[in-house]
Protein backbone atom coordinates (compact mmCIF):
# COMPACT_ATOMS: atom_id res chain seq x y z
CA UNK A 1 0.00 0.00 0.00
CA UNK A 2 1.40 3.80 -0.56
CA UNK A 3 2.17 6.02 1.76
CA UNK A 4 -0.62 8.31 0.09
CA UNK A 5 -3.48 5.32 0.54
CA UNK A 6 -1.94 5.11 4.12
CA UNK A 7 -2.57 8.68 5.47
CA UNK A 8 -5.36 8.38 3.80
CA UNK A 9 -6.69 6.45 5.99
CA UNK A 10 -5.17 7.17 9.41
CA UNK A 11 -6.35 10.91 8.42
CA UNK A 12 -9.75 9.26 8.05
CA UNK A 13 -9.72 7.49 11.70
CA UNK A 14 -7.91 10.71 13.22
CA UNK A 15 -10.33 12.94 11.79
CA UNK A 16 -13.36 11.08 12.55
CA UNK A 17 -15.75 12.50 15.31
CA UNK A 18 -13.81 15.68 15.40
CA UNK A 19 -15.14 19.66 15.35
CA UNK A 20 -11.88 21.52 13.76
CA UNK A 21 -8.25 20.03 12.90
CA UNK A 22 -6.11 22.90 12.87
CA UNK A 23 -4.43 23.09 10.26
CA UNK A 24 -5.33 20.12 8.39
CA UNK A 25 -2.94 19.75 5.58
CA UNK A 26 -0.30 20.22 8.38
CA UNK A 27 -1.66 17.21 9.79
CA UNK A 28 -1.70 15.41 6.98
CA UNK A 29 1.44 16.14 6.34
CA UNK A 30 3.09 15.25 10.22
CA UNK A 31 1.30 11.84 9.84
CA UNK A 32 3.09 10.96 5.76
CA UNK A 33 6.42 12.04 7.83
CA UNK A 34 5.66 9.68 10.58
CA UNK A 35 4.81 7.03 8.21
CA UNK A 36 7.78 7.38 5.81
CA UNK A 37 10.08 7.87 9.08
CA UNK A 38 8.81 5.35 11.32
CA UNK A 39 8.67 7.84 14.11
CA UNK A 40 5.01 7.91 15.93
CA UNK A 41 4.00 11.14 16.55
CA UNK A 42 3.25 12.17 20.62
CA UNK A 43 -0.51 13.01 20.92
CA UNK A 44 -0.84 14.89 24.15
CA UNK A 45 -4.43 15.06 26.16
CA UNK A 46 -4.23 16.84 29.35
CA UNK A 47 -6.71 16.34 32.49
CA UNK A 48 -6.92 18.11 35.80
CA UNK A 49 -8.08 15.93 38.12
CA UNK A 50 -10.56 18.84 40.18
CA UNK A 51 -13.26 15.57 41.00
CA UNK A 52 -12.40 12.31 42.11
CA UNK A 53 -14.49 10.51 39.24
CA UNK A 54 -14.38 10.66 35.20
CA UNK A 55 -17.44 10.32 33.32
CA UNK A 56 -18.74 9.25 30.30
CA UNK A 57 -18.10 12.75 28.52
CA UNK A 58 -14.47 12.11 29.73
CA UNK A 59 -14.12 9.13 27.52
CA UNK A 60 -14.58 11.15 24.19
CA UNK A 61 -11.34 12.81 24.06
CA UNK A 62 -9.67 9.37 25.91
CA UNK A 63 -11.63 7.07 23.17
CA UNK A 64 -9.23 9.49 20.69
CA UNK A 65 -6.18 8.94 22.28
CA UNK A 66 -7.02 4.94 22.27
CA UNK A 67 -7.50 5.46 18.08
CA UNK A 68 -4.01 6.96 18.01
CA UNK A 69 -2.92 3.95 19.90
CA UNK A 70 -4.67 1.80 17.25
CA UNK A 71 -2.19 3.50 14.58
CA UNK A 72 0.50 3.06 16.46
CA UNK A 73 1.40 6.44 17.93
CA UNK A 74 2.64 7.44 21.07
CA UNK A 75 0.08 9.22 23.29
CA UNK A 76 0.72 10.63 26.32
CA UNK A 77 -2.19 11.40 29.30
CA UNK A 78 -0.70 14.48 31.32
CA UNK A 79 -2.32 14.36 34.95
CA UNK A 80 -2.90 18.23 35.50
CA UNK A 81 -2.14 17.74 39.40
CA UNK A 82 -0.42 21.58 39.07
CA UNK A 83 -2.74 23.50 37.23
CA UNK A 84 -5.63 21.68 39.03
CA UNK A 85 -4.40 23.81 41.92
CA UNK A 86 -5.37 26.85 40.17
CA UNK A 87 -8.54 25.24 37.97
CA UNK A 88 -9.25 25.89 34.06
CA UNK A 89 -11.28 29.00 33.95
CA UNK A 90 -12.68 28.03 30.71
CA UNK A 91 -16.39 28.74 31.05
CA UNK A 92 -15.95 29.96 34.01
CA UNK A 93 -17.85 32.99 35.44
CA UNK A 94 -16.59 33.12 39.02
CA UNK A 95 -13.18 31.71 40.36
CA UNK A 96 -13.10 28.23 40.90
CA UNK A 97 -12.06 26.90 44.55
CA UNK A 98 -8.54 26.42 45.28
CA UNK A 99 -8.03 22.54 46.12
CA UNK A 100 -5.28 21.59 48.57
CA UNK A 101 -2.58 18.96 47.39
CA UNK A 102 -4.11 16.42 49.04
CA UNK A 103 -7.31 16.55 47.22
CA UNK A 104 -5.12 16.81 43.93
CA UNK A 105 -3.32 13.61 44.44
CA UNK A 106 -6.32 11.89 46.32
CA UNK A 107 -8.36 12.96 42.42
CA UNK A 108 -5.39 12.13 40.51
CA UNK A 109 -4.94 8.34 41.29
CA UNK A 110 -8.69 7.72 40.88
CA UNK A 111 -8.50 9.28 37.22
CA UNK A 112 -5.44 7.09 36.04
CA UNK A 113 -7.26 3.84 37.38
CA UNK A 114 -10.26 4.88 35.62
CA UNK A 115 -8.89 5.77 32.20
CA UNK A 116 -7.40 2.60 31.84
CA UNK A 117 -10.60 1.26 31.00
CA UNK A 118 -10.29 3.39 27.83
CA UNK A 119 -6.84 3.38 26.97
CA UNK A 120 -3.89 0.87 26.98
CA UNK A 121 -1.60 2.57 29.93
CA UNK A 122 0.77 0.39 29.22
CA UNK A 123 1.70 1.55 25.91
CA UNK A 124 1.11 5.03 26.89
CA UNK A 125 2.81 7.76 28.75
CA UNK A 126 0.77 9.24 32.10
CA UNK A 127 3.30 11.71 33.28
CA UNK A 128 2.33 14.48 36.07
CA UNK A 129 2.47 18.06 35.07
CA UNK A 130 4.07 19.12 38.86
CA UNK A 131 7.30 17.29 37.21
CA UNK A 132 8.27 20.31 35.49
CA UNK A 133 6.16 23.06 36.56
CA UNK A 134 6.86 22.84 40.15
CA UNK A 135 10.66 23.39 39.78
CA UNK A 136 10.57 27.15 37.84
CA UNK A 137 11.80 29.28 39.25
CA UNK A 138 10.48 32.82 38.92
CA UNK A 139 12.65 34.18 36.17
CA UNK A 140 11.47 31.15 34.24
CA UNK A 141 7.90 32.06 34.65
CA UNK A 142 8.69 35.76 33.22
CA UNK A 143 10.65 34.59 30.43
CA UNK A 144 7.27 31.83 29.48
CA UNK A 145 4.89 34.04 30.24
CA UNK A 146 6.20 36.91 27.91
CA UNK A 147 5.38 34.93 25.49
CA UNK A 148 1.66 36.04 26.32
CA UNK A 149 -0.11 39.09 26.12
CA UNK A 150 -2.87 40.95 28.37
CA UNK A 151 -4.56 41.76 25.02
CA UNK A 152 -4.85 38.21 23.57
CA UNK A 153 -5.64 36.33 26.74
CA UNK A 154 -8.85 38.80 27.32
CA UNK A 155 -10.35 37.55 23.63
CA UNK A 156 -11.37 34.69 25.55
CA UNK A 157 -15.03 35.02 26.77
CA UNK A 158 -15.17 34.18 29.77
CA UNK A 159 -12.61 36.60 30.70
CA UNK A 160 -14.03 39.39 28.49
CA UNK A 161 -17.65 38.89 29.92
CA UNK A 162 -16.27 38.20 33.38
CA UNK A 163 -14.26 41.97 33.27
CA UNK A 164 -17.18 43.96 31.47
CA UNK A 165 -20.03 42.60 33.94
CA UNK A 166 -17.50 43.87 36.77
CA UNK A 167 -16.85 40.23 38.26
CA UNK A 168 -13.09 39.62 39.48
CA UNK A 169 -10.44 37.54 37.66
CA UNK A 170 -7.60 36.24 40.02
CA UNK A 171 -4.26 37.05 38.00
CA UNK A 172 -3.34 33.02 38.66
CA UNK A 173 -6.04 32.42 36.34
CA UNK A 174 -4.46 34.15 33.52
CA UNK A 175 -1.18 31.76 34.25
CA UNK A 176 -3.65 28.81 33.64
CA UNK A 177 -3.30 28.75 29.50
CA UNK A 178 -0.10 29.62 30.53
CA UNK A 179 0.71 26.61 32.15
CA UNK A 180 -0.99 24.29 29.51
CA UNK A 181 1.00 25.62 26.91
CA UNK A 182 4.23 25.03 28.51
CA UNK A 183 3.47 21.35 28.80
CA UNK A 184 2.91 20.67 25.49
CA UNK A 185 6.79 22.73 25.16
CA UNK A 186 7.88 19.97 27.29
CA UNK A 187 6.74 17.04 26.48
CA UNK A 188 7.02 18.13 22.65
CA UNK A 189 3.63 17.19 21.23
CA UNK A 190 2.96 16.79 17.54
CA UNK A 191 -0.98 16.79 18.32
CA UNK A 192 -2.79 17.66 21.47
CA UNK A 193 -6.89 16.94 21.77
CA UNK A 194 -9.26 18.48 23.80
CA UNK A 195 -12.78 19.60 23.97
CA UNK A 196 -14.05 22.85 21.86
CA UNK A 197 -14.16 24.71 25.31
CA UNK A 198 -10.22 23.96 25.36
CA UNK A 199 -9.64 25.33 21.85
CA UNK A 200 -8.07 29.10 23.29
CA UNK A 201 -5.78 26.21 25.47
CA UNK A 202 -4.61 23.91 22.56
CA UNK A 203 -3.90 27.06 20.79
CA UNK A 204 -2.13 28.57 23.11
CA UNK A 205 0.31 25.55 23.46
CA UNK A 206 0.82 26.12 19.51
CA UNK A 207 2.31 29.36 19.56
CA UNK A 208 4.37 29.23 22.85
CA UNK A 209 6.02 26.12 20.76
CA UNK A 210 6.76 28.51 17.82
CA UNK A 211 7.88 31.08 20.04
CA UNK A 212 10.02 28.80 21.78
CA UNK A 213 11.63 27.83 18.44
CA UNK A 214 10.03 24.13 18.46
CA UNK A 215 7.73 22.80 15.75
CA UNK A 216 4.02 23.81 16.79
CA UNK A 217 1.92 20.53 17.14
CA UNK A 218 -1.66 20.36 15.48
CA UNK A 219 -5.13 20.75 17.35
CA UNK A 220 -8.19 18.20 16.99
CA UNK A 221 -11.09 19.71 18.98
CA UNK A 222 -13.56 17.09 19.77
CA UNK A 223 -17.48 17.77 20.68
CA UNK A 224 -18.80 18.21 23.96
CA UNK A 225 -21.20 15.58 24.96
CA UNK A 226 -24.08 16.84 26.39
CA UNK A 227 -25.70 15.64 30.08
CA UNK A 228 -28.65 13.43 30.93
CA UNK A 229 -30.86 16.67 30.76
CA UNK A 230 -30.23 16.86 27.18
CA UNK A 231 -29.34 20.87 28.00
CA UNK A 232 -26.10 21.28 29.48
CA UNK A 233 -22.75 20.06 28.94
CA UNK A 234 -21.99 16.85 31.23
CA UNK A 235 -20.76 17.56 34.90
CA UNK A 236 -20.68 15.71 38.02
CA UNK A 237 -21.72 18.86 39.96
CA UNK A 238 -24.64 19.26 37.64
CA UNK A 239 -25.81 16.04 38.68
CA UNK A 240 -26.04 14.89 35.19
CA UNK A 241 -23.38 12.62 34.65
CA UNK A 242 -22.80 8.92 33.68
CA UNK A 243 -19.61 7.83 36.14
CA UNK A 244 -17.20 5.31 34.52
CA UNK A 245 -17.38 3.74 37.63
CA UNK A 246 -21.34 3.76 38.25
CA UNK A 247 -22.87 0.28 39.06
CA UNK A 248 -24.33 -1.37 36.32
CA UNK A 249 -27.68 -0.72 37.44
CA UNK A 250 -27.56 3.21 38.15
CA UNK A 251 -24.86 3.15 34.56
CA UNK A 252 -27.78 1.36 32.82
CA UNK A 253 -30.94 3.39 34.15
CA UNK A 254 -29.25 7.14 33.97
CA UNK A 255 -28.65 5.98 29.49
CA UNK A 256 -32.36 4.98 29.47
CA UNK A 257 -33.28 8.59 30.78
CA UNK A 258 -31.83 10.67 28.48
CA UNK A 259 -33.94 12.44 25.95
CA UNK A 260 -34.98 11.12 22.77
CA UNK A 261 -33.43 13.97 20.58
CA UNK A 262 -29.47 13.21 21.97
CA UNK A 263 -29.86 9.02 21.86
CA UNK A 264 -27.52 9.36 18.30
CA UNK A 265 -25.00 11.55 19.82
CA UNK A 266 -24.04 9.55 22.59
CA UNK A 267 -23.83 6.26 20.08
CA UNK A 268 -21.73 8.65 17.90
CA UNK A 269 -19.21 9.76 20.65
CA UNK A 270 -19.15 7.19 23.47
CA UNK A 271 -20.22 3.87 22.03
CA UNK A 272 -18.58 1.56 19.94
CA UNK A 273 -21.31 0.72 17.50
CA UNK A 274 -19.92 0.68 13.67
CA UNK A 275 -21.66 4.30 11.84
CA UNK A 276 -23.37 1.79 9.57
CA UNK A 277 -25.21 0.19 12.56
CA UNK A 278 -25.91 3.77 14.10
CA UNK A 279 -27.49 4.62 10.98
CA UNK A 280 -29.57 2.03 10.64
CA UNK A 281 -31.12 1.94 13.47
CA UNK A 282 -31.71 5.66 13.65
CA UNK A 283 -33.47 4.84 10.11
CA UNK A 284 -35.78 2.54 11.68
CA UNK A 285 -36.43 4.55 14.45
CA UNK A 286 -37.35 7.63 12.26
CA UNK A 287 -39.60 5.16 9.80
CA UNK A 288 -41.60 4.15 12.79
CA UNK A 289 -40.66 0.37 12.54
CA UNK A 290 -38.36 0.73 16.22
CA UNK A 291 -38.97 2.46 19.61
CA UNK A 292 -36.69 5.18 20.40
CA UNK A 293 -36.75 2.95 23.67
CA UNK A 294 -35.51 0.07 21.98
CA UNK A 295 -32.51 2.22 20.21
CA UNK A 296 -31.75 3.64 23.92
CA UNK A 297 -31.65 0.22 25.64
CA UNK A 298 -29.07 -0.79 22.55
CA UNK A 299 -26.96 1.80 23.37
CA UNK A 300 -27.06 1.75 27.36
CA UNK A 301 -26.89 -2.63 26.65
CA UNK A 302 -23.32 -1.58 24.51
CA UNK A 303 -21.82 0.78 26.93
CA UNK A 304 -22.49 -0.83 30.23
CA UNK A 305 -20.88 -3.57 28.49
CA UNK A 306 -17.60 -1.20 27.36
CA UNK A 307 -17.30 -0.78 31.31
CA UNK A 308 -18.58 -3.91 33.43
CA UNK A 309 -19.28 -6.68 30.97
CA UNK A 310 -21.64 -8.12 28.91
CA UNK A 311 -22.85 -10.23 30.84
CA UNK A 312 -23.53 -7.48 33.79
CA UNK A 313 -25.12 -5.37 30.55
CA UNK A 314 -27.53 -7.87 30.00
CA UNK A 315 -28.52 -8.13 33.61
CA UNK A 316 -28.68 -4.60 34.00
CA UNK A 317 -31.11 -4.66 31.33
CA UNK A 318 -33.27 -7.33 32.59
CA UNK A 319 -33.61 -5.80 35.92
CA UNK A 320 -34.55 -2.90 34.02
CA UNK A 321 -37.24 -3.80 33.03
CA UNK A 322 -38.62 -6.18 35.46
CA UNK A 323 -38.35 -2.74 37.70
CA UNK A 324 -39.75 0.17 35.52
CA UNK A 325 -41.90 -2.12 32.96
CA UNK A 326 -43.46 -4.53 35.55
CA UNK A 327 -43.05 -2.28 38.46
CA UNK A 328 -41.17 -4.93 41.13
CA UNK A 329 -38.42 -3.92 43.26
CA UNK A 330 -34.76 -4.31 41.75
CA UNK A 331 -33.29 -8.22 43.04
CA UNK A 332 -30.40 -5.94 44.84
CA UNK A 333 -30.99 -3.29 47.12
CA UNK A 334 -27.90 -1.55 49.04
CA UNK A 335 -28.83 -2.01 52.84
CA UNK A 336 -28.21 0.97 54.98
CA UNK A 337 -27.57 0.59 59.09
CA UNK A 338 -28.65 3.83 61.27
CA UNK A 339 -28.50 3.83 64.74
CA UNK A 340 -31.58 3.52 66.52
CA UNK A 341 -30.22 6.16 68.79
CA UNK A 342 -30.73 8.84 65.79
CA UNK A 343 -34.65 7.92 66.74
CA UNK A 344 -34.34 8.27 70.40
CA UNK A 345 -35.75 11.91 70.64
CA UNK A 346 -38.81 11.03 68.54
CA UNK A 347 -37.82 10.28 65.51
CA UNK A 348 -35.41 11.53 62.56
CA UNK A 349 -36.27 14.39 60.23
CA UNK A 350 -36.77 13.23 57.05
CA UNK A 351 -34.36 15.50 55.44
CA UNK A 352 -31.79 13.63 57.58
CA UNK A 353 -33.08 10.25 57.14
CA UNK A 354 -32.15 11.77 53.14
CA UNK A 355 -28.80 12.82 53.67
CA UNK A 356 -28.35 10.00 55.73
CA UNK A 357 -28.44 7.35 53.01
CA UNK A 358 -26.49 8.93 50.76
CA UNK A 359 -29.05 9.99 48.02
CA UNK A 360 -27.96 13.55 47.88
CA UNK A 361 -25.58 15.84 49.52
CA UNK A 362 -27.12 18.62 51.22
CA UNK A 363 -30.87 19.50 53.05
CA UNK A 364 -31.66 21.74 50.59
CA UNK A 365 -31.43 19.25 47.89
CA UNK A 366 -33.26 16.79 49.85
CA UNK A 367 -35.99 19.44 50.78
CA UNK A 368 -35.75 20.02 46.54
CA UNK A 369 -36.53 16.09 45.80
CA UNK A 370 -39.35 16.25 48.31
CA UNK A 371 -40.81 19.02 46.93
CA UNK A 372 -40.94 17.58 43.48
CA UNK A 373 -42.40 14.16 44.78
CA UNK A 374 -38.68 12.19 43.76
CA UNK A 375 -38.80 10.49 47.20
CA UNK A 376 -41.06 7.40 48.58
CA UNK A 377 -40.77 4.90 51.25
CA UNK A 378 -42.05 1.83 50.68
CA UNK A 379 -44.32 2.79 47.91
CA UNK A 380 -46.03 5.52 49.77
CA UNK A 381 -44.77 9.41 48.60
CA UNK A 382 -43.20 11.62 51.06
CA UNK A 383 -44.89 15.33 50.86
CA UNK A 384 -43.99 16.39 54.09
CA UNK A 385 -40.12 17.72 54.14
CA UNK A 386 -40.75 18.60 57.86
CA UNK A 387 -41.79 14.98 58.59
CA UNK A 388 -40.59 13.50 61.69
CA UNK A 389 -40.19 9.61 61.09
CA UNK A 390 -40.61 7.22 64.02
CA UNK A 391 -38.43 3.84 64.12
CA UNK A 392 -40.95 1.81 62.84
CA UNK A 393 -41.69 3.54 60.01
CA UNK A 394 -38.31 2.67 58.90
CA UNK A 395 -36.73 -0.29 60.03
CA UNK A 396 -36.32 -2.43 57.12
CA UNK A 397 -38.24 -0.33 54.64
CA UNK A 398 -37.23 0.54 50.96
CA UNK A 399 -36.61 4.12 50.60
CA UNK A 400 -36.83 5.20 47.20
CA UNK A 401 -35.24 8.72 45.27
CA UNK A 402 -36.88 9.15 41.78
CA UNK A 403 -36.96 5.78 39.89
CA UNK A 404 -33.83 4.64 39.23
CA UNK A 405 -32.42 4.47 43.69
CA UNK A 406 -32.75 2.50 46.14
CA UNK A 407 -31.66 1.62 49.59
CA UNK A 408 -33.53 -0.58 52.31
CA UNK A 409 -33.11 0.97 55.81
CA UNK A 410 -32.14 -0.98 59.14
CA UNK A 411 -31.72 -0.10 62.69
CA UNK A 412 -29.06 -1.10 64.72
Amino acid sequence: MSIEERVRQQMELITSGTVEVIPEEEMRRKVGTSLSTGRPLTVKLGVDPTRPDLHIGHSVPLTKLRHFQQLGHQVVLIIGDFTALIGDPSYQDVTRPVLTEKEVERNARTYIEQAERVIDTTRARVVRNSQWLSPLNFKEILVIASRFTVARVLERDDFSNRYSEGKPIGLHEFLYPVMQAYDSVVIEADIEIGGTDQKFNLLAGRNLQRAMGKEPQCVLTLPLLEGTDGVRKMSKSLENDVGLTDPPDEMFGKLMSIPDGIIWEYFRLVSRVEPVEIEQLKARVESGEANPRDAKERLAVEIVGMYHGPGEAERAAAEFRRVFSMRELPERIKTVEIPRSRFSDGGMWVVDLVVYLGFVSSNGEARRLIAQGGLTIEGEKVEDADLELAAQQVDGKVVRKGKKTFARVELV
